[in-house]
């Protein structure tokens, strides 16, 4: 049987604890200049150091040639006190879990009075200390505030509050942390490294979220990875099936069907998280934990994210901006407090899809929502209409008749829209609903990255201000913003190029409709750069169309 990880990796020296340099510094110079004292007192949350630390004190004050903060390694007591090593007669490790009576703490207290066997120092280590007794903390007072000068205590709790004050009051207090996420990273893929097992990318941030920031969970997560391992290593895909996180194709699926208000794929993305047997719960938690992360991404733009969300991956960082900016600070913002509701809700009810479709439903129909958040999030969308749209002086009014004169020319107009681009059946590589539109949107960026390789007009007339609306077994359908970018669309033939991408990245060969959408967000950073960097000689793109665009915007939401 192999050692545990969390046991062969345990650290013998305070050089080798990770995350605590706020406690380890300090205790190193303690240690350097000899003004050491004769209680501490270590807290913090499980798993983050405290008995391994109170071990490597006991090493390094036993040391021959200690008090240092730097063991030889040598001597009998570095060696009894290594890592996993045999153990100290003079070093006496309690629980005082099983040993919090008042009895205990007097035979402790009666022994304390003998000289060490061997060693400089008679060390009493004492986990769980805040689960002894008032009599037991009472008992040990005396000796604690007043000990032989060869007796020193290291108490270590996760709750310190809860040890009586009067023992409190006589330690050196150093409290423990929860290691940073970068920082665990790094140690598991050194370890991963060492053990000579291959991980999947995207494995050491799910066990760093697994363990919560505990270097003892993320080693015993980590540990019953590699030893299922395969001869490939780990897998993303087995690691979130051990974990049970949810997989990072159905969250994008979801958030861009929430982005899209494409109510019919949300529900379809929640059927296949029940299918595939995630839960609902962890699921709603995973989605509010992406909603945050767009949070963040939308207040800090490029100039940020990227050192907050340094765990996510530049192609992953890409779409999520793009998330980001096609939902909108309102809709996040509002998103976020139902998801949160939602989840406390989750607690207990014995219907958890019902309540996943509830809060899913609730997201995508700011309308119903009387409160502060639904209103913001219909402002922002009016907003944004707007900004496509610009309000003009309404003409007089007339008769139907004439009303309906404009009419004609529109759908005249629109017939080139929608471009029919009948593929030959021998390059047809892709069955009929092979692809539904969640698969569709996840593979928008690479397509989008195909078309600037053919042609630059057609990119930047795409990257910023299109997105799939629609597919079926006969075309693909994109929003574009307004009617002028899609005349330009198809006045340039650039749906050829278009279909040709999608060949080359999905292999799936459909004809190209194109009609406008007027609620894509044009006035993120990466549509201003398109504007002045790659866009289209036609300067009156815009301006020519605002008035057909805010015309036409009813009715080309309907027929969507």
């Amino acid at each position: 049987m192999s050692l545990a990880l969390y046991r062969k990796y345990r650290p013998s020296v305070f050089a080798d604890v990770i995350g605590q340099e706020h406690v380890t510094v300090p205790l190193s110079n303690a240690l350097e200049s000899g003004r050491t004292h004769h209680a501490y007192l270590f807290s913090g949350p499980r798993g983050c150091g405290k008995t391994s630390s109170a071990r490597i004190m006991a090493r390094s004050l036993n040391c021959v040639k200690g008090p240092t903060p730097n063991p030889c390694g040598e001597c009998q007591s570095c060696n009894d006190l290594v890592a996993n090593g045999p153990g100290s007669l003079d070093v006496i490790e309690l629980d005082a879990a099983t040993h919090g009576l008042v009895d205990d703490a007097r035979d402790l207290r009666d022994k304390a009075f003998f000289a060490p066997v061997q060693s400089r120092y008679k060390i009493y280590i004492i986990d769980e200390a805040h689960q002894l007794g008032p009599g037991a903390a009472n008992a040990l007072l005396k000796v604690v505030e007043e000990p032989p000068p060869h007796v020193i205590f290291i108490f270590a709790t996760t709750e310190p509050e809860k040890l009586i004050a009067t023992i409190r009051s006589r330690t050196h207090h150093y409290p423990f942390r929860l290691v940073p996420p970068g920082i665990l990273a790094a140690h598991l893929e050194k370890i991963c490294n060492h053990e000579g097992v291959s991980v999947a990318k995207g494995v050491i941030p799910l066990v760093v979220r697994a363990s919560g920031g505990s270097v003892r969970d993320a080693l015993s997560v980590l540990g019953q990875l590699l030893a299922g391992a395969g001869k490939d290593g780990v897998s993303y895909e087995i690691a979130i099936q051990l974990l049970g996180f949810t997989d990072g194709a159905l969250l994008d699926d979801a958030i861009d069907a929430i982005a899209a208000h494409d109510g019919a794929t949300l529900f379809k993305t929640i059927d296949r998280v029940i299918e595939s047997g995630h839960d609902p719960r962890r699921f709603t938690s995973d989605m509010l934990e992406r909603i945050r992360d767009l949070m963040i991404v939308d207040a800090l733009k490029d100039s940020g994210s990227n050192a907050i969300l340094r765990d996510i991956p530049d192609d992953q960082m890409e779409r999520m901006r793009n998330q980001a900016n096609r939902i909108g600070t309102a809709n996040l913002s509002r998103a976020a407090d139902i998801a949160a509701e939602g989840l406390t809700q989750m607690r207990g009810a014995t219907a958890p899809r019902l309540m996943l479709e509830l809060i899913c439903g609730r997201i995508l129909l700011p309308i119903g929502d009387n409160g502060e958040s639904g209103m913001l999030s219909r402002i922002e969308r009016l907003e944004r209409a707007e900004n496509i749209a610009p309000m003009t002086t309404p003409a007089p009014a007339k008769s139907v008749e004439k009303k309906e004169a404009p009419a004609a020319p529109v759908k005249a107009e629109a017939a080139p829209a929608e471009v029919k681009v009948e593929a030959p059946a021998a390059k047809v590589t892709s069955a009929p609903g092979a692809f539904d539109i969640a698969a569709l949107r996840r593979a928008w960026p690479d397509v989008i990255e195909d078309v600037k390789k053919r042609r630059r007009l057609t990119w930047s007339l795409l990257s910023a201000s299109a997105q799939v609306l629609a597919v079926d077994d006969k075309a693909i359908t994109i929003g574009i913003v307004n009617a002028g970018a899609r005349d330009s669309f198809v006045r340039s033939e650039s749906d050829e190029i278009l279909r040709k991408a999608f060949v080359d990245v999905v292999g799936i060969d459909r004809k190209i409709e194109c009609v406008v959408d007027p609620s894509i967000d044009t006035n993120t950073p990466a549509a201003r750069e398109t504007r002045t960097s790659e866009a289209p000689s036609d300067k009156n793109l815009l301006s020519g169309a605002a008035l057909l665009a805010q015309e036409l915007g009813a009715k080309v939401i309907e027929s969507k």
